[in-house]
């Protein structure tokens, strides 16, 4: 089975307006056509719309970093799901590792972001992923199943088809630590048994699951050799096209 294939740069906290713009167009002009494969660049709130006009004539599209469950409300400094749709958005990434060990996000937490996404039409990338002394104490599989199914709690099959999982390896973030593709290869096997448990295989077979964890363009080819890496989640290396777009135009 073919499945969907996702690459995208998630920029976190950096880049000014003009920066964002700059890159939005040395990308564009880079990134090479491949069937089946996507490409997204999660946002700063700020420029969400700017950035998404840009996108529309690109083979890109945008999403927003993070948002809150509530359509509307005394919320002060929050996005919702309305805003994030409004402003152009096709997808939305939750759970990200520094929402949860930075904001304390909870898995409730995740599971309500999800299901008010998808209430909106917006596809959620959830992100998963241990900590090092997670996986130093062999609780690796533990910690990624209870965040699987916390994040997919009472989410219907029937929109099973719109959810990404990203599986982030917490001490590989930002570190210069990458998971080798084995270990993240191990990992996504994993993720799909756990789905497999929820939904059956075919449903297992087909979601996408992308690694993030120091993606660089020196790795990115070990890391999509492997038949359960369906695509990366970019940090650092999203955010100059000399590093993004050799990964993006990986061959297969």
């Amino acid at each position: 089975m073919k499945r969907r294939e996702i690459f995208a740069g998630n920029w976190k906290m950096y880049k000014t307006y003009q920066d964002a713009v700059d890159l939005v167009k040395g990308l564009s002009a880079g990134v090479k056509k491949t069937d089946g494969r996507e490409y997204a660049i999660f946002i700063p709130a700020p420029y969400l719309r700017d950035i998404s006009s840009l996108c529309a004539d690109t083979l890109f599209v945008t999403g927003a970093q993070n948002m809150y469950f509530e359509n509307q409300g005394a919320f002060t400094g929050e996005i919702s799901p309305l805003m994030v749709r409004d402003c152009g958005a096709a997808f939305i990434l939750i759970g990200h590792s520094e929402r949860r060990h930075i904001f304390h996000e909870t898995d409730e937490d995740v599971n309500k972001k999800v299901r008010a996404a998808l209430t909106h039409r917006l596809q959620p990338m959830i992100c998963v992923g241990e900590l090092l002394n997670e996986r130093e104490n062999n609780e690796t599989l533990q910690v990624l199943e209870r965040q699987v199914k916390g994040a997919l709690l009472n989410i219907e099959k029937s929109d099973m088809a719109k959810i990404s999982i990203a599986y982030e390896p917490v001490w590989a973030i930002g570190t210069g630590k990458v998971a080798t593709p084995e270990i993240a290869e191990e990992a996504h096997i994993s993720i799909r048994n756990i789905i497999k448990g929820l939904y059956g295989s075919d449903i297992s077979e087909s979601i996408p699951v992308l690694y993030g964890g120091s993606v660089k363009p020196d790795n990115i080819a070990g890391l999509y050799k492997m038949n359960n890496i369906d695509g990366v989640l970019v940090g650092g290396a999203s955010l100059e096209t000399k590093d993004f777009l050799p990964i993006v135009n990986v061959k297969n």
